[in-house]
């Protein structure tokens, strides 16, 4: 799988050509459809890219990007991440992160003790879900403010308050 470069962040994953023209279907990894609109420039397998056109449907959008002009052409960027210098994102309001701030982050509970670090952030009908790693194994937290204390990302840290059957009990060592 394609690694995203230091000091970019993945906007969208290319699928599969679409048409004959060098379109391609795009998986938004952004909320913003701005970010994935005419005229805002990508990277995109190391090559700096325009975009052409763009035209949503369910969820997915369908790009045009400058320099690829055939299907075997838009073909070739399959899987691949579109990416953005962190800089060229506008900055979000007060209490809203980017994935990519989260990810890394350190867990502790209001109590102080290490819950794991945030590995990957879920998207679901009501709210997304922060999947956390640690010594417990994997626990799924919601974002919610019922559960998310506070965010500092300054201190790579996260709290969340412990609401019964969060958190499972310690693994026994053997």
């Amino acid at each position: 799988m394609e690694e995203v470069p230091p000091g970019y962040v993945a906007v969208g994953r290319i699928g599969p050509a679409w048409g004959v023209r060098g379109d391609v279907k795009v998986i938004p990894l952004v909320d913003k459809r701005e970010r994935l609109a005419p005229g805002h420039e990508v990277t995109v397998d190391g090559k700096r890219r325009v975009i052409e056109s763009s035209r949503w449907q369910k969820g997915i959008v369908y790009l045009k990007l400058s320099g690829i002009d055939d299907r075997d052409a838009a073909s070739t960027l399959r899987e691949r991440f579109l990416v953005v210098p962190e800089g060229e994102l506008e900055p979000l309001p007060a209490g809203q992160y980017y994935r990519f701030q989260l990810i890394g982050l350190t867990v502790r509970n209001a109590a102080g003790s290490s819950l794991g670090r945030v590995t990957d952030v879920l998207t679901t009908g009501a709210n997304d879900v922060y999947v956390v790693q640690g010594e417990r194994g994997e626990i799924l937290v919601p974002a919610t403010d019922e559960v998310i204390k506070e965010i500092d990302l300054e201190r790579g840290e996260m709290v969340i308050e412990e609401v019964a059957g969060l958190i499972p009990e310690p693994r026994r060592k053997r």
